[in-house]
């Protein structure tokens, strides 16, 4: 268990469904055959980014790649792709996860932002390593997006658990 830093709300629980309701709900996004613009964001790296931070125990790296085949899957690249690239970005989002926390939404977006920009990277390099073409400069695009995105995200998939509990006059929160 992680001490907050002052000032920051205490948060309920958040429900296992919710969790994997909303990454399959990024997944089907990321799906929709709107032609996968090279700027447009990744809504499913950046759920597995986010869960990855707030609930690592619940969602790693066997999440990041069963998506990332999923991915590899539906738009018909190389088996393994979008796995790879997903498992190296949860796992660098799993080793920061302490240090992201303790910053505000603009703060952590600082801090994931190159996390972003290295996932696309990534994926553009491995798709030119295996004879793809050239996407063009738009894919830079997409890492300023999610990383202008992130605290609007964060925001909405934490609202959930700062409902207010049952008001009980006898405790102190």
């Amino acid at each position: 268990m992680m001490v907050k830093p002052a000032g920051q709300q205490l948060l309920l629980p958040v429900n296992g469904l919710f969790i994997w309701g909303t990454l399959i709900l990024a997944m089907l996004v990321n799906m929709l055959p709107l032609g996968r613009l090279p700027g447009a964001p990744d809504w499913l790296l950046m759920l597995l980014v986010f869960w990855t931070m707030r609930q690592p125990l619940r969602v790693g790296l066997t999440a990041a790649f069963f998506f990332g085949l999923t991915m590899d899957v539906h738009q018909t690249c190389l088996l393994g792709q979008h796995a790879i690239v997903y498992c190296v970005i949860g796992y660098l989002a799993r080793l920061m996860h302490r240090r992201v926390l303790w910053f505000g939404y603009w703060g952590q977006a600082l801090q994931v932002g190159p996390l972003f920009f290295l996932g696309h990277l990534l994926d553009v390099l491995l798709r030119l390593a295996l004879g793809g073409q050239f996407p063009g400069f738009w894919w830079l695009l997409a890492p300023v997006l999610e990383t202008a995105l992130w605290p609007i995200l964060s925001w909405l998939l934490l609202l959930p658990q700062m409902r207010a509990p049952e008001r009980d006059d006898s405790r102190p929160l």
